[in-house]
């Protein structure tokens, strides 16, 4: 079996925000909708206070909160580990909003763009079905399904691999099969300290951070 998880590590990264403008350029996301975010933590007390950038958005959960609540199955989880959302038959009654304890899940109602007209990279992006419904990080699910049907590998191979991982600067974010012991976020996980958002809900999240325990 195969499960695609993310990893971040929270040492290396510099809250430089690219991830989440690779986000908003490959899915051209309206204006206020992040589906990949960096939060600014700070941790300790003065004087030993340091700041931490942590980057979220959906955890692709092995056990996800929002499918249960779907009415229409309009949400699901992929035997890869992709929790998607089918906006066909998505009734935009964001009941997976609330149940998602991430804040990971938006919805808009009507087209919005960064400037007065889209740009062209709006234009070539924009999905109307994305409209009064759900919508969330899909780990570029699309990139991963076309290229590994080209043989490429996600987490390698850059065309089949998400948009954030690529664009990171500090290599901050890994890609890759969590059930594979030699991938790359096998291996960060075997030999680093890490932990999991709010791992004490149960959900199990397909994303992971990598953190030394006795700096909190």
């Amino acid at each position: 079996m195969t499960r695609y998880a993310m990893v971040a590590d929270l040492r290396r990264c510099v809250g430089c925000q690219t991830c989440t403008a690779a986000c908003k350029l490959t899915n051209a996301t309206p204006p206020g909708v992040q589906w990949r975010k960096v939060l600014d933590v700070e941790l300790g007390e003065y004087p030993n206070a340091e700041r931490v950038f942590m980057p979220v958005g959906c955890q692709h959960c092995s056990d996800p909160p929002c499918l249960d609540v779907c009415p229409s199955t309009a949400t699901r989880k992929r035997d890869d580990g992709i929790v998607t959302i089918d906006y066909d038959i998505c009734i935009g009654c964001a009941y997976c909003a609330v149940a998602c304890p991430y804040q990971a899940r938006y919805k808009v109602e009507k087209p919005s763009f960064a400037y007065d007209k889209p740009t062209r990279t709006e234009e070539q992006r924009f999905d109307e079905g994305r409209l009064g419904v759900a919508q969330k990080c899909t780990f570029c699910v699309d990139r991963i399904d076309a290229g590994t049907a080209k043989g490429l590998k996600p987490g390698v191979d850059p065309d089949a691999t998400p948009a954030c991982v690529n664009a990171c600067i500090a290599n901050a974010l890994v890609f890759g099969d969590i059930e594979d012991p030699q991938s790359n976020v096998s291996q960060q996980l075997e030999h680093n300290p890490w932990f999991q958002m709010h791992e004490e809900l149960g959900t199990n999240p397909g994303f992971y951070y990598l953190w030394d325990k006795e700096r909190t």
